[in-house]
């Protein structure tokens, strides 16, 4: 009897011992009103697309790397989802409702309802005008009601995930902070008070003093992670200064203080989208240090991109080409026709609104050195239907200079070259057509002028002068 005992234990053992361990998620659902054709899920180096049917649906098994949150994007729409390994998680949503439709059901819906409905409950500070133009004592009693609403929503959670309720309350802390961080930034932009500052103790005084190093909480905590990069950018920014195109590797040097890797990553891409230009001389050392400092594959492989990109394009490299772009005076003009002189070009469209605003300063520019050899040609990347409106607003504003109109507007050859993603784009070239300047000032900076004289060599001939 005892031997058997002993048999029924030891199998009972090994049965245990033989059971599987779940390692995955299990996600299906319906969206709704969508020509979205994918669901994303993504993490830190966990990134997931599932195929949406025809009819709306999706199933997919997740093999995530982590329990933790996740980003769920459906086509422009993104929210939070919590997910552990041994969830089967069923989600419907209305592509045109979405924050009001979201609902969860299955195992590890608890959290994820929860998640949904502190989304939808944050439309109280939907309304930005209204709620930070609010004075300090009405908005703190704002937002603490926020605060509790979200608290009793989480104790009266049942069968909730102990580690996803310890972050949750947590992560509402982190919420306040936030709040609290962004009406100092704009509650005197929308009342229009000019260089508003808080009164002593608004800011509480652990905001003030936080030592962004909890990864943990950057993984969870969307708020956290918000503080963390402004604060981390602004002291970045500040190290860098207003002349992006002096940048040296010194200036980046508070990037080997940054603790937590993924905000390195963040800052790091952020960052190097500015100043791995060919406006910078230093752009080679730059994009070797930043690459030095990531551990993400993606945002090494973009600045990579980046960089490769920008290469053929930094001083003394031939320019790209435009050719037989219309001219508004009438024909048509290639770069070619214009060798034997400086070409300052104004990148721009009849929409943007920077581009309309750079129009004075770069009037001023033009007549400024309107003897000197150099031609200001302003090129058009409207679209071929807007071609009409392009050739009344030059006449309307009585745009000098050159105006020329691109042959594909975003796709022309001569833009796609250049890396053109943003406009007003400035660029000089010098009369051999070589590239003086990629990423030239734009007319309203002074620092045009001082480039324009230097090349020109209008310093050095007022100095001959008697």
């Amino acid at each position: 009897m005892k031997k058997m005992l002993l048999a029924i234990l030891a199998l009972s053992i090994l049965a245990c011992q033989d059971e599987p361990q779940i390692d995955y998620v299990v996600l299906s659902g319906a969206v709704l009103n969508s020509n979205t054709k994918t669901v994303n899920i993504d993490q830190r180096d966990f990134n997931h697309e599932i195929k949406i049917s025809e009819d709306g649906t999706f199933s997919d098994t997740l093999r995530i790397n982590e329990d933790g949150f996740h980003s769920l994007g459906i086509g422009r729409n993104n929210t939070v989802m919590y997910l552990k390994k041994g969830d089967n998680l069923k989600l419907k949503v209305d592509a045109k409702n979405f924050n009001n439709s979201l609902t969860f059901i299955g195992q590890g819906a608890v959290e994820n309802n929860y998640l949904a409905d502190k989304a939808l409950g944050k439309s109280a500070a939907n309304n930005f005008v209204q709620f930070y133009s609010q004075e300090e004592s009405e908005f703190k009693s704002a937002i603490a009601k926020i605060k509790a609403e979200n608290e009793q929503r989480l104790d009266s959670l049942e069968n909730a995930d102990d580690a996803f309720l310890a972050i949750a309350r947590q992560n509402l802390v982190y919420d306040d902070y936030e709040y609290l961080n962004t009406y100092v930034q704009r509650h005197g932009y929308y009342t229009k008070k000019e260089n508003f500052e808080p009164s002593e103790g608004f800011i509480p005084e652990e905001l003030e003093n936080m030592n962004y190093d909890n990864a943990d909480a950057y993984k969870s905590s969307t708020a956290y992670k918000n503080l963390a990069i402004q604060t981390t950018l602004d002291d970045m920014f500040e190290a860098i200064g207003s002349d992006l195109t002096a940048v040296t590797t010194d200036n980046l040097e508070m990037m080997n203080a940054i603790k937590i890797p993924e905000l390195k990553d963040d800052v790091v891409e952020y960052v190097g989208s500015f100043i791995v230009s060919p406006g910078n001389e230093n752009m080679e050392s730059l994009y070797n240090f930043m690459t030095s400092q990531v551990t993400s594959e993606k945002v090494k492989s973009n600045l990579t991109e980046l960089f490769e990109k920008n290469k053929n394009l930094v001083k003394g490299k031939p320019s790209p080409e435009f050719v037989n772009y219309e001219n508004h005076k009438g024909g048509q003009t290639s770069l070619a026709d214009l060798k034997g002189k400086y070409v300052y070009v104004d990148v721009w469209a009849t929409w943007c609104g920077p581009c309309i605003r750079e129009i004075p300063s770069l009037k001023e520019v033009e007549e400024q050195f309107h003897n000197e050899n150099i031609e200001f040609v302003s090129t058009s990347i409207d679209e071929l239907g807007s071609r009409d409106k392009w050739f009344d607003m030059v006449n309307d504003k009585e745009l000098g200079g050159m105006q020329l109109m691109a042959d594909n507007a975003w796709k022309s050859d001569f833009v796609q070259a250049y890396g053109i993603d943003g406009i007003p784009r400035f660029i000089l070239i010098d009369p051999d057509g070589n590239i003086v300047s990629a990423d030239a000032p734009r007319p309203s900076n002074p620092k045009l002028v001082e480039l324009l004289e230097s090349e020109l060599g209008i310093e050095e001939e007022s100095k001959m002068k008697p």
